[in-house]
């Protein structure tokens, strides 16, 4: 049976007065992430238990087990300090505003002391944007890589210094496109293009390619491949309509959003922002977003700030306009 499509005023907040007025203090906000956590109700993340009590300090007790937890617990508001209710402002913050928002814009409207409390915190969310279990793309499918970065004058494409970045988009219609899947790769024009297309393609549908002959072996994992040789069109945008489009409008929002620079070693989870919103662009309730991104998060890890930071290697992407130069609101890692 399909779910229930969550209804505005019901099952989540329409505009932000009733934000404020549905979440007063941690309680309410905390019977809410119940509810998203555990719909059907509280599942023991030790033995699977039904049945619990509550103890005075407001953790739910497994009465089979003896587990203590929280609806907080593994989640990205594992262990915070900060009221819930302002995390519900920021979520809300960042799906109502239509291209998202910088740390430091975050920052700014919340109150933080730090920028690396806000940088933290749009990191976490990043993680929770994606969720591992979604659906594959299908039915016709545009497939190719693009690059992003600074410039690099007189080396085009592969060539250049640039990030290159593996895209599939589906077409919907004439001049519609549904929904995207982006990841960065470490070289362009390598065999990692076909796992990609293999992860997040359904088999049976039809890809559409640029003449690279890398391409060619699509046939045969199990998709009707349709291909098109770019010397013999003259506008080449009309190769691949629908990845052009999305490149162009994810470089509009790296330098838009971001300010002209964000950190190489983090690229993949801007890519899963920019996705969560492309995929959601014709949205017309913003607090449907904010309920989609909070059902996520009850359900993503906590991600620590050593954790978040990393430390894989040097930065690889620089947007600036002035290398080397910070700007005002740059998304980097403090």
């Amino acid at each position: 049976m399909e779910a229930q499509r969550p209804v505005a005023g019901t099952d989540y907040p329409g505009t932000f007065q009733e934000l404020l007025s549905w979440f007063p203090d941690n309680a309410a906000c905390i019977a809410y992430l119940e509810k998203l956590r555990w719909p059907d109700g509280f599942i023991c993340p030790a033995c699977g238990g039904a049945e619990y009590w509550r103890t005075s300090r407001g953790l739910l007790m497994c009465s089979a087990c003896g587990r203590k937890t929280s609806v907080t617990a593994g989640t990205i508001f594992h262990r915070t300090r900060t009221p819930l209710a302002t995390w519900f402002a920021a979520i809300w913050f960042i799906t109502s505003q239509k291209n998202g928002v910088s740390a430091q814009g975050l920052q700014r409207v919340l109150g933080f002391g730090s920028y690396e409390t806000a940088w933290a915190w749009m990191h976490k969310l990043r993680r929770a944007m994606v969720r591992p279990d979604r659906e594959q793309l299908s039915g016709d499918v545009e497939l190719d890589e693009i690059f992003v970065g600074g410039r690099a004058t007189g080396r085009p494409g592969a060539g250049t210094a640039k990030v290159p970045i593996m895209v599939a988009v589906e077409r919907r219609g004439r001049r519609q496109l549904g929904r995207v899947r982006m990841r960065v790769v470490d070289r362009p024009n390598t065999a990692t293009i076909l796992e990609f297309a293999h992860d997040v393609i359904a088999e049976g549908s039809t890809v559409y390619t640029d003449g690279t002959r890398l391409f060619r072996k699509l046939a045969a994992m199990g998709f009707n491949h349709e291909y098109v040789t770019s010397y013999k069109v003259e506008d080449l945008d009309t190769v691949m309509p629908g990845v052009h489009l999305v490149s162009s409008l994810l470089k509009r929002w790296l330098t838009g959003t971001l300010h002209y620079a964000v950190s190489g070693d983090h690229l993949d989870y801007y890519l899963d922002e920019f996705t969560f919103r492309f995929n959601r662009r014709r949205s017309a309730k913003r607090g449907l977003l904010f309920y989609r991104l909070l059902q996520q998060a009850v359900d993503a890890d906590p991600h620590p700030l050593k954790d978040l930071i990393g430390g894989g290697g040097p930065l690889r992407l620089q947007l600036s306009r002035y290398p080397g130069r910070a700007c005002d609101g740059v998304d980097q890692h403090p």
